[in-house]
């Protein structure tokens, strides 16, 4: 296999999470060239990772004739083909790109006779509810070509570049990040339970970066977090950072809070003490990958627990029943509401963090 192309055209944090199996792939063919295809605007988590020679960024919505271009382009262009995502417009970049093809199947859907006719070796998809971490699931497509042994399974993050000069400057040893939008409803911890956390750090002497785009929506959600204190014990890095800089604020905090998002795996990814808030999510397939993982520490998360830790990451849940659900909120869709997250009480939030920052701080694994 000397070019190998990775197909992961999902979110942001789907796309850093496929860097265990580029990098698996790297070790298994060291001189092999690994390019890897996304969606324009979610590649950005790849910047400087050394295992990929070329990112990839297919338009989200093409013409036929664009289309028809753009598979012109990559017709065959590659040996082995790893197909990261069940979706069917992936499979067919597969089938495209390279005469051997291993690739993801979504459980029980009707499309899979097809695909599975494509592909050289088929892993079935666990589900939203399974037991497996998309992580283990991903590296699972090389499973024919692997040897005995265990594969790196770290996550890579972005290779970090130096800050801003003004925010580098104006941050003290033991600051803490805080990133508090999330990209959809069903994910987002109320503003009202943010803003008390912050207050409640703020409150200790704790130095506060918050973080996110300059989007309106993450904007909307850190305006009144913005308005809590002024420099240098409240900074606001939001809209300012790309995924590089975001790594080096990262790598050098004292603690990151955060949601069931990308820059919360990405903290993980870069070894800050992490803090996660989960609602319907399943964390035994999306918790936050933590960065000793690369080391052969086994990682093991509950489906529920009101608060859990493996490595660098610390997750909290609320204890209704019916957490975690698997889907798209108490409505199933993405403007849903999710009565899980409400039930999250700052104060409990705020206490795990105190806990974390202690000298000795350590999470309890509750059932």
């Amino acid at each position: 296999m000397n070019r190998i192309l990775v197909i992961a055209t999902r979110q942001i944090g789907d796309v850093l999470l496929t860097t265990p199996l580029v990098r698996a792939a790297r070790e298994r063919w060291p001189q092999a060239r690994i390019d890897v295809l996304g969606l324009q605007g979610t590649l950005g988590m790849l910047a400087g990772n050394p295992d990929i020679a070329e990112c990839i960024a297919m338009p989200q919505r093409q013409t036929p004739r664009e289309l028809l271009r753009f598979a012109r382009g990559l017709w065959r262009r590659y040996d082995l083909a790893l197909v990261s995502q069940p979706g069917d417009r992936a499979h067919l970049l597969g089938w495209i790109a390279a005469p051997v093809r291993s690739g993801l199947l979504p459980a029980g859907h009707r499309s899979n006779w097809w695909k599975r006719r494509l592909l050289r070796h088929a892993v079935l998809a666990d589900g939203d509810l399974g037991g497996t971490h998309v992580v283990l699931e991903k590296l699972a497509l090389l499973d024919p070509w692997m040897a005995a042994g265990t594969p790196s399974t770290a996550v890579v993050p972005p290779a970090p570049q130096p800050l801003p000069a003004d925010l580098a400057a104006a941050l003290r040893p033991g600051y803490l990040v805080v990133h508090a939008p999330s990209m959809w409803s069903y994910k987002q911890w109320p503003p009202a339970h943010w803003e008390a956390l912050v207050r409640g750090l703020l409150a200790d002497g704790r130095q506060v970066v918050l973080t996110g785009s300059a989007g309106a929506r993450d904007q909307d959600c850190i305006a009144p977090l913005r308005a809590l204190a002024g420099a240098p014990q409240l900074l606001d890095s939001s809209g300012r950072l790309d995924f590089r800089q975001l790594a080096t604020l990262l790598g050098g905090c004292a603690l990151y809070v955060g949601p069931d998002t990308s820059v919360s795996h990405l903290a993980a990814a870069c070894g800050a003490p992490t803090l996660a808030v989960f609602g319907p999510t399943n964390p035994q397939r999306w918790a936050p990958w933590p960065a000793t993982a690369g080391s052969g520490q086994p990682v093991r998360w509950l489906r529920a627990a009101t608060v859990q830790q493996a490595g660098n990451v610390t997750l909290l849940q609320d204890d209704l029943p019916c957490v975690p659900c698997g889907r798209a909120g108490c409505e199933d869709h993405h403007h849903s509401r999710a009565d899980c997250l409400q039930r999250i009480a700052p104060a409990r939030v705020l206490a795990q963090a105190r806990q974390l920052l202690a000298p000795t701080g350590t999470a309890a694994t509750q059932r």
